[in-house]
């Protein structure tokens, strides 16, 4: 299995009140194609920030990260937009969907970054709301949606430009509990369907059960942490 996410030596501080904190300590992190990973914690420990780093939203103040063997800070001008834009989907815990956009448009918007959305592109989203039982939806709004169904559109919203990473920042943690348990089982094997690696942050136990892997922060401070491990495959 291809290694997609490298994480090496991961730190990060910030300036809080005139003094530096240190969020992210050495953090080590491997992530192969196909594989799951849940990263468990309560809220504030620093599992978003984690994740936006390996997302390449946040560069860390020290440490390297490579995706798919590539160092991605290194690229210059737009280039890490394209990067991001071509290997990373991401879903957060809000939606984020267009709200004058329908639910077609808004799963194609990634595209437009590029070429804009082909014959093929769109066919592509329309299979991927049908995989998720929202064919009946596509010329929807999102104000016409349930909460549970606008998360499946953000799924196939990070799923439309085929990303060798999957990142989730708490997918479920505003849905009520039958619809994030039909929300965690989809996201695990939309991800798997497409060979892409998935990386989960939440504070669920519930979610975090139905992974193959997972870790927590185990420092006791919603603040630091100290030589998070993980290797998945």
């Amino acid at each position: 299995m291809p290694l997609v996410l490298n994480l090496h030596r991961i730190s990060h501080t910030y300036e809080s009140v005139g003094e530096n904190v240190t969020i992210l300590k050495n953090v080590e992190l491997k992530i192969v194609s196909g594989s799951a990973l849940a990263i468990r914690g309560p809220s504030g420990c620093g599992k978003s920030t984690l994740l936006h780093i390996a997302g390449t939203l946040e560069k860390p103040t020290n440490g390297v990260v490579e995706i798919l063997g590539e160092n991605p800070w290194l690229l210059k001008g737009g280039r890490l937009a394209t990067f991001r834009n071509h290997h990373i989907g991401f879903i957060f815990q809000e939606h984020h969907l267009l709200p004058q956009c329908s639910v077609l448009e808004n799963v194609l918007l990634p595209t437009l970054a590029g070429s804009g959305p082909d014959k093929s592109m769109t066919e592509r989203a329309r299979e991927l709301l049908d995989r998720v039982g929202l064919s009946h939806r596509l010329t929807h709004r999102p104000g016409r949606l349930s909460g549970g169904e606008r998360q499946r559109v953000a799924v196939c919203r990070a799923l439309i430009n085929r990303p060798s990473l999957l990142l989730a920042d708490e997918p479920t943690g505003n849905l009520d509990p039958a619809t994030a348990e039909l929300i965690g089982k989809l996201l695990l094997e939309m991800a798997s369907e497409h060979d892409a690696a998935l990386v989960c942050v939440t504070h669920s136990d519930e979610l975090a059960s139905r992974f193959p892997h997972s870790v927590a922060f185990e420092d006791g401070s919603l603040q630091y942490l100290d030589h998070i491990t993980a290797t998945a495959g």
